[in-house]
Order: structure tokens, then sequence, then C-alpha cells
């Protein structure tokens, strides 16, 4: 019975330190938010406008008090008619591609560049423009595609398409189911590149100061990296390390209770 009892104990012993060999993590969010249990504070972020860039899609639609004379501002789109009529005419706008220098090619108007503008911006310019042809044109503009990329430890790595146009950094990790145990939650990476220059920013999860980061607000075709704890790589060879260490420490053990008897 003293032999047993030695064995468990010796186990204890040796395996004690590998229980506790993980060091520990804060897995929350806004940790430093404190104890209250109502907070309020005054929002000092306004979300930035994303600004128009080369390769984005946008749905532009005119419309004015005489609907035809908009029409031939509208692209028309022809669409089957399942009658065997042959197709018919839509008055719903195709998308503009925005080229590699700014500039969408715009029905009776031409050539017109909004690259560098934000959407306010580019309906202004239009608007301005159709004043020559229309009494009260009205410009609608609205991005065909909008999306952020959620990357590394989430559960849903993916590319998503936002159709509000506004979307930040907790809603996009949530749109990737949340990250993985093994994500850095203080060093989430958002990268970002506008008019031929990359930003890399690194954040907190843990901080309630990302709140009030110009970077919270995801722009257009922003990139969210989630970092690995530990590299994938080096996991899986700690993984393989742990159980041979565990194996021999079990086998010595066996031997020792064996010798005990």
């Amino acid at each position: 019975m003293n032999h047993l009892l030695n064995y468990r104990r010796f186990l204890v012993f040796i395996l004690l330190p590998l229980i506790f060999s993980c060091s520990r993590r804060n897995l929350g969010y806004f940790s430093n938010y404190g104890e209250e249990k109502l907070l309020t504070e005054k929002i000092t972020l306004n979300p930035k406008q994303p600004v128009i860039q080369s390769g984005d899609l946008l749905q532009i639609n005119i419309t004015d008090s005489n609907p035809l004379a908009a029409a031939p501002f509208n692209r028309i789109s022809q669409k089957s008619d399942n009658t065997g009529g042959g197709s018919t005419s839509s008055s719903a706008s195709e998308g503009y591609l925005v080229d590699e220098n700014g500039i969408i090619d715009f029905p009776i108007l031409g050539k017109i560049k909004i690259g560098g503008q934000t959407k306010s911006e580019a309906k202004l310019s239009l608007t301005n423009l159709l004043t020559n042809y229309l009494g009260n044109p009205i410009v609608s503009i609205r991005y065909l595609n909008y999306r952020i990329t959620v990357v590394g430890e989430v559960k849903n790595p993916n590319t998503f398409l936002v159709p509000s146009e506004r979307i930040n950094l907790i809603e996009a990790i949530g749109m990737a189911g949340d990250l993985t145990i093994y994500g850095k939650r203080d060093n989430i990476m958002i990268i970002n590149e506008s008019d031929g220059v990359r930003t890399i920013a690194k954040l907190d999860l843990n901080d309630k100061a990302i709140l009030d980061s110009p970077y919270f607000y995801l722009q257009p075709n922003d990139i969210v990296y989630v970092e690995p704890v530990i590299a994938r790589k080096d996991q899986s060879s700690l993984t393989r390390n742990n159980i041979s260490l565990v194996l021999g420490i079990l086998s010595l053990a066996s031997l020792m209770y064996l010798n005990f008897k």
C-alpha cells in the first residue's frame, strides 16, 4: 500500500511542473474597463470615410424629376425575357470599375476622375457636371465590392462583403467566428493599402483604447491578421515533444513502481 502511495506522489511531483508550465493568457476583450456595471463615455471617434481607389466597383444611379431625361445617364442592362419574347431592358445600373488612374467611363459625360475622393465628394463632382444636362440631378453611389479579409487564428477565415459599407474590428472578428484560443489578442494586425502606401497597425483587444483608435473602423479591402501565440510548426513540434516527454516519464515511473514492489 505504501509503495502505491509513493508511486502516486511521485507522479504528482513529476507532472505538476508540466501542468503549470503553460503561461496564463488574458482571453477577454476590453479587460481594463474595470468593474463598473455601467460606464458612459462620449464617443470621440468619427469613422474615416473610405476613399475611392483603383479596382473599386461602384454602382452609380442618377435620378431626376424628369425620369426620361435621366435615363441616358444610367447604364441599361439587358435581361432575358422568360416568356419567350427575347430580352428586355432594365434601368438597374451596372458597376463602374475604377481604373488604375482613378477614372471611370460615364455615359455622355465620358471619362471622369473620381479616384482619391470620398463618396460624398464624388457625388458632388457628378452632380455639378450633371446640372448642365438635368434640372435637379440626384446621384447615388454604392460600393459593389466593399470587402474585408480576416485570416489567421480565427474560426472562419474568409473574405467578407460588407453591404452596409461600414464595419469595425469587433464586427469583422465576429463575422469570422471569433478568435481561436491560440490567437494573440494583444497584437491584431490591420493591413491597409491606399494611394500606393501600405499601413500596418497593431491593436490590443485587451485594451479598451482600441475603441478610439483610427483603425478600429476598417476600410475597404483591409486585411485583419490574427497572429498565433505559437507558430503552427513550432506548436506541432512542441506537442510531439511533450507527448514523448510524458510517455518517457510514465515509463520511468512504471519501472520505479515495479522496483518498489
